[in-house]
């Protein structure tokens, strides 16, 4: 990885508004996969269903999970991120460790540490899945910038993961936590290293909801000593708070903000209509550059791609956030295709990126 590449992304934020990829789930679901697609002849045989693991596509499917890159890639996405959404240990476990309470156990550190951590097995797996995840996407990102002349980059999906550090499970013991802030953040390690490892050429800790599992990655992250490129992306309610966590978009900055990232943004939610009034509040806080990739507005089980917005409404949402001057990355999460990236794309073009606000002391 060039040493310089944190320069080399702010020179080019400082001219235009990138583009990040959509939704890899919601893209799968076109390729109407089975259950056995997504076992292969390797998983065949595991006791849980795999077919909700679209990490493991990267090993089972990998023809599908790098048309999915590439077909992002030429609708215009500088960025994509890898299929390593849930590439950590602990978020694989759900489905190759039977859970504890089914038989009337508990989650506890112990099980974590035990039949988690521990494990060859996952620590294995997932190791694979997020260097295999990496080399998926630096493929197409390779082929495509040398079919238009355009350089596109990865970026290292690091999820919310299943457990929440913040979260009250037993209302008899508020102070009890099935897994530790050390074991969410040696899971997180194990990933970063393995997409790191891989020469992956962003970290992306993304859909936050529990501020303090992202404060774990993100030790995790300097604790790996890498100089790699940083973006932060939470997810809000509709007061503009972290969903677990419940801290507004201002605090999530402070709480962020010594970690100098690249971007920090807000994804998920409530779509962009929805969106628009926090991410105007963390633009006015934050003095680095500001991602944003909504939902395609809310679930609509009748809707093609299971959200209510088309690409034209994508369009026309993010050209009034660009016109705001309130962009400096924009994509799409949950139901947006590369359709809808296609559409996003077209509406920044030529917009201007939002300044980058500076301290006095900074």
């Amino acid at each position: 990885m060039p040493k310089d590449l944190s320069t080399e992304l702010t020179q080019t934020l400082s001219e235009r508004i990138m583009i990040l990829d959509g939704a890899m789930g919601t893209t799968i679901r076109g390729y109407e996969l089975s259950e056995t697609d997504a076992r292969g002849e390797r998983f065949q045989d595991n006791a849980e269903d795999l077919l909700n693991n679209g990490d493991i596509l990267s090993i089972t499917r990998p023809d599908v999970i790098g048309d999915i890159h590439k077909r992002f890639y030429e609708a215009g996405s500088d960025i994509c991120e890898t299929n390593t959404f849930s590439g950590t240990t602990l978020a694989q476990s759900e489905f190759f460790v039977e859970d504890p309470r089914k038989t009337g156990g508990q989650k506890t550190p112990e099980f974590f540490q035990k039949e988690i951590l521990e494990n060859q097995f996952l620590k294995d797996l997932v190791w694979e899945l997020n260097t295999q995840s990496v080399k998926l996407a630096k493929t197409q990102a390779e082929q495509v910038a040398q079919n238009d002349g355009r350089k596109r980059y990865v970026a290292g999906a690091i999820g919310p993961m299943t457990v929440s550090l913040t979260n009250i499970v037993d209302p008899n013991d508020t102070s009890f936590r099935p897994v530790t802030f050390e074991q969410v953040k040696e899971s997180y390690r194990h990933q970063i290293d393995a997409l790191l490892a891989a020469d992956c050429d962003i970290l992306m800790v993304e859909t936050i909801f529990d501020s303090l599992n992202a404060k774990a990655a993100l030790v995790a992250i300097k604790e790996s000593g890498t100089q790699s490129p940083i973006i932060i992306s939470a997810a809000v309610g509709r007061g503009g708070e972290t969903m677990i966590s419940a801290q507004k978009v201002e605090a999530l900055w402070n709480t962020f903000s010594h970690v100098k990232p690249l971007a920090i943004g807000l994804n998920c939610s409530l779509g962009p209509d929805l969106m628009e009034p926090f991410l105007r509040d963390l633009g006015q806080a934050a003095t680095t550059h500001i991602s944003c990739y909504p939902n395609a507005g809310l679930p609509n089980p009748l809707a093609p791609t299971g959200f209510d917005l088309e690409p034209s409404h994508m369009h026309d949402y993010i050209a009034d956030f660009a016109d705001a001057g309130l962009l400096n990355l924009a994509g799409g999460c949950c139901g947006n295709t590369p359709e809808h990236i296609a559409a996003i794309a077209k509406s920044v073009q030529n917009k201007k990126p939002r300044p980058v606000p500076t301290l006095a002391h900074s």
